[in-house]
């Protein structure tokens, strides 16, 4: 069951907490606007979409009765409520580096021109749908604080609530498990006493493009950074590999 992937590497980004912390909030605020739009209800207990996307904003300790607003805007009881597009771009980054990019946009016209600009100006390129996302699988996560736990107690406390794998990190340990357990499987472990980061489902690549050289690995991150930075994206999935040693240079430049 245990392992060690390169998950922490693959989702490892330049820290800047200030300036992230807001656009996540109103990230996280569209999310649950277009989930409680698309169950018609307000109410999380009747819907698991827009429970996971809540239990995503609490996480992120975005305050209760912003959460409760948003979630009334998005079924329609409040009249200040945005009807939202999803969609997915695929693209490569320099290098070679495969990359899916989730948006929720008002103007898909605007964000499809922005998300192409970006690519473009990184030195990548849009790619047809397809050509990416066969090399993303989508799963489900439950990250666990490592502190006081290990392997052992995640996955006696997981076994029978859909964990297929664990991961350990220097600080949490990753239980995966299907997109549709991740709920019933962090409820489990929280009812174990553990304490839990966060929770939902993301896309995992099959395999990496190794990044050894500073360069390479700035140019990359410049994309990425610069698709999370735009309102529009939710989430960027990509596939590099950067070495411990060459990512902390990165984020000294």
């Amino acid at each position: 069951m245990a392992g060690h992937s390169k998950w922490a590497n693959i989702k490892h980004r330049k820290q800047r907490q200030d300036k992230a912390r807001g656009k996540e909030f109103g990230k996280l605020i569209r999310l649950i606007e277009a989930a409680a739009r698309e169950a018609d209800t307000s109410d999380p207990e009747l819907s698991p979409s827009l429970d996971m996307v809540v239990q995503k904003a609490k996480d992120a300790d975005v305050p209760k009765d912003t959460i409760e607003r948003a979630c009334k805007r998005g079924a329609g009881e409040l009249d200040e409520g945005v009807a939202y597009d999803s969609a997915t771009y695929e693209g490569y980054a320099p290098g070679g580096v495969a990359v899916l990019v989730d948006i929720l946009t008002d103007n898909r016209n605007r964000t499809a021109s922005d998300v192409r600009s970006i690519f473009t100006q990184a030195g990548g390129s849009l790619a047809e749908p397809g050509a990416v996302s066969f090399l993303f699988t989508r799963r489900g996560q439950v990250v666990v604080e490592a502190e006081g736990v290990d392997e052992d107690d995640v996955m006696l406390a997981g076994l029978d609530a859909g964990l297929e794998d664990i991961e350990a990190g220097d600080d949490t340990l990753v239980a995966w498990c299907a997109p549709t357990d991740a709920q019933g499987l962090r409820k489990v472990l929280e009812e174990a006493g553990m304490a839990i980061v966060s929770s939902g489902s993301v896309m995992v690549p099959s395999s990496t493009v190794p990044l050894g050289e500073v360069s390479d690995a700035q140019r990359v991150m410049r994309l990425v950074d610069r698709l999370e930075d735009n309102d529009d994206v939710q989430e960027v999935y990509a596939n590099y590999d950067i070495d411990d040693d060459v990512m902390a240079q990165v984020e000294l430049d």
